[in-house]
């Protein structure tokens, strides 16, 4: 949407050059005074006032007094002459965003009505993203009734209310946001933004600058000072998640902000401070990264002040029923087709899939199953889950935190792999009857292959 300005000056020529030169831009209004202004602006809806102090009538700081009053999102800017700086102070103080001084720069005041409309813009999509992220990333929100989730939802409850740093470990799709988002809004500053960053998705050369700001002039391409997400976040919180990915040079450069909570922008000398909290998360080895020297133990330590571990979804497989039942359940409402249900037969494919997306490959397969479902009920053949991936691999070795059923179904799928599928030998080979394998396989949901061979009486295995 085209942004909108209101002009408002005593002086023609002022108002023709606003029109000439920001016309072919914005949607430019006018007027010749400030009685004249405030009837315009609830019929133009300006986003951005530019008025002239000395005026006949209603003067300019009249003016942002009424706009103040009534239009708290509509940002001032106030042109005034250079001796008359005490009015600069007072407009400032009542809620100005900046000033312009006579005789007029253009470029200069280009530059400031795009920093003006873009600094509109964010605060625009951050109150946004606050309204959309405030009400789902409750606790109650976070879903699974494995221990390992009890004992994380037991953690997030204790530091909430903490500032100290948080790290959060997990795989790719385990929802590491989620915990970041949960401890943010359950925290006492939870009207502060959250801001998060993909470290891995700006490039390296911007990393700094995404992260500090930077000056007009401080590179090729910084035609204007720009805020950094540590000034973005205010007292909130700062998100940075794949911060396992970055380079040793900015890793030293966020650990000496996480030492001081002062950094200062690309290009700048003025130090400026921070009170936000950073929440970081990895799915990457640090231990391993920070013997070979690719992570600075320092930062390591500085960052886990707090670890807070997401368990993959293949390990706790109770949660996938749970899981796949307030998907269907939130999205049969936001699509506005009511109540939906999972069959029996696409909930045991749910279980026996491995989830190497884990929580989002879930969410994403019952978008999905849920548009090409009819009936309101989700089959198996709508899941489209890829057949390779059922099963747990047959040479991965039991874990630690496995119980004694995940580890009795992995090793059954193993000697079914090694006996490629026939039962028979998998029967003697685990030393139980063949009604008994039947039973462990549709317990488990396995998905056998069929097999050709045949056995020494010339039945099928």
């Amino acid at each position: 949407m085209t942004a909108r300005l209101l002009v408002v000056d005593d002086e023609p020529s002022i108002r023709e050059t606003f029109v000439l030169h920001f016309g072919s831009r914005y949607d430019v209004a006018v007027a010749a005074d400030g009685a004249a202004a405030l009837r315009a602006v609830s019929g133009f809806d300006p986003d951005l006032v530019i008025t002239d102090v000395r005026m006949p009538g209603l003067s300019g700081l009249e003016l942002l007094d009424a706009l103040r009053a009534e239009r708290t999102t509509t940002d001032v800017l106030i042109m005034t002459a250079h001796e008359d700086m005490a009015t600069v102070i007072r407009a400032m103080k009542a809620g100005a965003y900046d000033y312009l001084v006579k005789p007029l720069d253009l470029d200069q005041v280009e530059l400031v009505v795009e920093r003006c409309l873009r600094d509109r813009a964010q605060r625009a999509r951050a109150a946004r993203l606050q309204a959309q992220a405030a009400a789902p990333y409750v606790l109650d929100q976070l879903v699974g009734r494995h221990p390992a989730m009890i004992a994380m939802y037991k953690l997030i409850g204790q530091v909430t209310d903490t500032r100290t740093s948080v790290l959060v470990r997990g795989e790719t799709g385990t929802g590491k946001e989620l915990i970041a988002r949960a401890i943010h809004f359950n925290s006492a500053l939870a009207a502060e933004p959250f801001v998060a960053l993909n470290c891995t998705a700006v490039a390296e050369s911007l990393l700094e600058s995404e992260l500090f700001g930077h000056v007009r002039g401080a590179f090729t391409g910084a035609v204007s000072d720009r805020r950094g997400r540590f000034e973005l976040a205010g007292k909130g919180t700062l998100f940075l998640d794949e911060i396992g990915d970055t380079s040793p040079a900015f890793q030293s450069k966020l650990l000496r902000v996480l030492q001081e909570h002062e950094f200062a922008p690309v290009g700048g000398e003025k130090t400026r401070r921070t009170e936000a909290r950073v929440i970081a998360a990895t799915n990457r080895d640090l231990e391993s990264a920070v013997r070979t020297g690719v992570f600075r133990e320092d930062l390591y330590y500085r960052l886990r002040v707090v670890e807070i571990r997401v368990p993959p979804l293949r390990e706790r497989r109770d949660d996938i029923a749970v899981l796949s039942g307030h998907f269907a359940t939130r999205m049969g409402h936001e699509l506005h087709m009511g109540a939906v249900s999972i069959s029996s037969a696409a909930l045991s494919a749910l279980m026996a899939y491995d989830w190497p997306g884990n929580v989002r490959e879930l969410e994403n397969t019952i978008a999905r199953a849920m548009v090409m479902a009819r009936g309101g009920v989700i089959g198996e053949e709508h899941l489209m889950l890829e057949p390779t991936r059922r099963e747990t691999p047959p040479d991965s070795p039991p874990r630690v935190n496995d119980s004694l059923e995940e580890m009795e179904r992995a090793h059954v799928i193993r000697v079914l792999h090694t006996c490629r599928g026939n039962k028979r030998q998998t029967a003697l080979r685990l030393g139980i009857s063949r009604p008994t394998l039947d039973r462990m396989i549709e317990k488990y949901a396995l998905q056998v292959e069929a097999v050709t061979t045949l056995d020494h009486d010339g039945n099928d295995a």
